[in-house]
């Protein structure tokens, strides 16, 4: 069970080891999660947490992340070894479970998966995903104020909308598309498919 004390205790590290604009977005990633977590009844202090930890490994250098693989045996694929700025999100579900004691498996998979997503995601992952894109100090995402009501309307379709614009984004040039979220976008595409379909 995680104690509020915890939580606090976490916070403080944090904002010893993220840059300022990060730790910023940090208490907007967790802020938004524990509001999302009360929308679909979702333990409130498990979603602070992942959404506090989720970029717990973002601010060490991609070298140095690379390193850290090796070290604890985290497996990387040629997109991830191309774009290390990705593998932020498993190194941080490792660092949450060595550096900050969680053991929960759920808020080890929210923070693993927050930047690609994953094929038929829990509540809690998507959760974790979703804040990360709408939180008060996102600014420059493409239909930010739609994507943010139809997060507290229908999960998945949000899900949907962030894949969407996050691959057409990516398509135009701005990086490279990571197999993982092709993947998680078909999966919310056909749930918005048949959606649209009995609608």
């Amino acid at each position: 069970m995680i104690q509020r004390e915890d939580l606090k205790k976490i916070r403080k590290k944090l904002k010893d080891c993220l840059s300022k604009s990060r730790y910023q977005h940090t208490l907007g990633v967790e802020f938004t999660a524990a509001a999302m977590a009360m929308k679909y009844s979702i333990d409130i202090d498990m979603a602070e947490l992942a959404g506090l930890l989720h970029d717990c490994a973002k601010c060490i250098d991609d070298e140095e992340k690379l390193e850290e693989c090796k070290k604890y045996n985290v497996k990387i694929t040629d997109v991830e070894k191309r774009n290390p700025f990705l593998i932020h999100s498993k190194l941080g579900a490792v660092y949450a479970r060595e550096k900050y004691g969680v053991d929960d498996e759920e808020i080890l998979s929210a923070i693993r998966c927050h930047t690609t997503g994953k094929p038929d995601m829990t509540t809690l992952e998507k959760i974790i995903f979703i804040a990360d894109y709408i939180e008060p100090g996102r600014d420059k995402e493409k239909n930010l104020a739609e994507i943010r009501k139809i997060s507290f309307e229908d999960i998945d379709e949000a899900m949907y909308m962030i894949l969407r614009d996050t691959l057409e984004y990516l398509e135009g040039g701005e990086g490279e598309i990571d197999p993982t979220t092709e993947e998680t976008y078909l999966f919310y595409k056909k749930l918005h498919d048949e959606k649209s379909r009995i609608v």
